[in-house]
């Protein structure tokens, strides 16, 4: 008997992603909006003996996906699994682009098709309104050469263009010259799947009841009823407040609670705040407030494993939101790790950090910087997001949103704690002095993946 799969009482579920390489950056960047997955991933070739792969990663994961049917196909006969196990299946958006470019290329009378469902085949033809085609199935093996000569004798024969979910096949008829398209999910089919393999898992499963608290705070809330001449004005604002408050959380099935003053907490579940919240990329409260009372709030979520220790985490992710300026929200998860900003507003991506570091190396930079480690590690979150290390002082006033004042500050304090070097010179094409380029040495590589 294979030894079961234990879920471990983290905030992370390990994934184990089976993909060709020319997949693996796109399922990374969908990987993005899915805080919760650690992925691990094992990348596939003609020569890579899929099942013995899957047995190894399957031990250490909580859920599989395969990017290709044919491999899902192949080790789904092979291995009886205890775990649950997905692939992504060619029927949206990555067909409907396929099949697109195959009617601008070439024509679709007649198709020759491997992996792919017909019947969805036949309704994007519809909607592309083709009424004239023929459509040959292979159902043999997932073995490449019968798939390729499948492909080849069909051309021959019929003219057909090949429509194939196998990456190694469209490379084989390619280096023949016989037309064909690769079918490859989009990152809207990707997020699909993703969604689908969270679902199954026992991890999420178990969190669904999970207490959730949240901190509501009017940002500048003194400033705010400074406006109005009368009392009875700031109640009534402070009545509307409370009543888009309610609106709101009565979505999230859950209980207000008025702080007074400025300030108001709610308690949900966790399985209807991720769902509300389309998983941590959604809330809408903080835009209407802004347009209807023509004012902005701050919100703190914290995850734990029991209440107090929820309460706690929305208070350190409130404080985070207040950092950044108000009109966002920060959650604080139950190994007080935090994502954020979530907001309708902008289309980053999460800033993903520990409050605390651990590594005595760069703690003590951090000190000689005149930083905490929980800021030190929220301008590294932010830095290592756009995937360089290599910034002028005007390019690190724009990532952290501050002044360029304010980032010849930071920059100044780092080169003094040795966390940045300067490396070279770039030239300006109107007159001025250079602008120097600094090496942000104190993120890894790894920091970049």
């Amino acid at each position: 008997m294979p030894e079961k799969h234990t879920v471990n009482d983290n905030s992370e579920i390990n994934i184990g992603i089976i993909t060709p390489a020319a997949l693996v950056n796109r399922t990374r960047e969908t990987l993005k909006n899915f805080p919760n997955f650690k992925p691990i991933f094992r990348v596939i070739d003609n020569d890579t003996v899929i099942p013995d792969i899957t047995k190894d990663l399957m031990n250490d994961v909580e859920v599989l996906i395969f990017t290709e049917y044919h491999a899902y196909k192949s080790v789904k006969q092979a291995i009886d699994f205890t775990i649950p196990v997905h692939h992504m299946p060619l029927m949206g958006t990555g067909l409907y682009r396929s099949l697109s470019i195959i009617k601008s290329g070439y024509s679709l009378n007649c198709l020759s098709i491997d992996t792919v469902e017909e019947k969805y085949v036949e309704q994007i033809l519809m909607e592309l309104k083709e009424d004239n085609y023929e459509i040959i199935l292979y159902n043999g093996s997932s073995l490449i050469d019968e798939v390729v000569q499948f492909h080849i004798d069909n051309h021959k024969s019929f003219g057909a263009i090949a429509l194939t979910g196998i990456q190694e096949v469209a490379i084989r008829l390619s280096e023949l010259d016989i037309p064909n398209e690769w079918v490859t999910p989009t990152q809207q089919d990707m997020t699909v799947s993703l969604e689908r393999a969270l679902l199954a898992t026992n991890t999420r499963r178990n969190k669904e009841s999970q207490i959730v608290f949240g901190l509501i705070n009017i940002d500048d809330f003194k400033g705010v009823i400074e406006r109005y001449s009368t009392e009875y004005d700031v109640q009534l604002l402070k009545l509307n407040i409370q009543q888009m408050l309610l609106d709101y959380i009565k979505l999230l099935d859950g209980h207000l609670i008025n702080l007074g003053g400025e300030e108001y907490s709610f308690i949900t579940t966790r399985g209807i705040f991720e769902r509300e919240t389309r998983g941590y990329k959604f809330i809408p409260l903080l835009q209407e407030i802004k347009n209807e009372l023509g004012i902005t709030i701050s919100l703190g979520v914290g995850f734990g494993r029991t209440a107090a220790e929820a309460g706690n985490h929305a208070r350190l992710a409130l404080r985070q939101s207040k950092e950044l300026g108000g009109n966002v929200c920060y959650i604080v998860r139950e190994d007080r790790s935090v994502l954020g900003p979530v907001d309708i507003t902008t289309h980053k991506q999460y800033e993903r950090y520990n409050l605390a570091i651990t590594d005595p190396h760069l703690l003590d930079k951090a000190q000689k910087a005149g930083m905490s480690a929980a800021y030190m590690t929220k301008l590294m979150a932010r830095v290592s997001r756009q995937k360089k290390i290599n910034y002028t002082a005007q390019e690190l006033a724009s990532t952290l949103n501050v002044t360029l004042r304010s980032a010849n500050r930071i920059l100044l304090k780092w080169t003094d704690a040795e966390l940045v070097e300067i490396i070279g010179e770039e030239k300006v094409t109107h007159k001025g002095r250079p602008r120097r380029i600094y090496r942000l040495s104190f993120i890894e590589e790894e920091h970049l993946l």
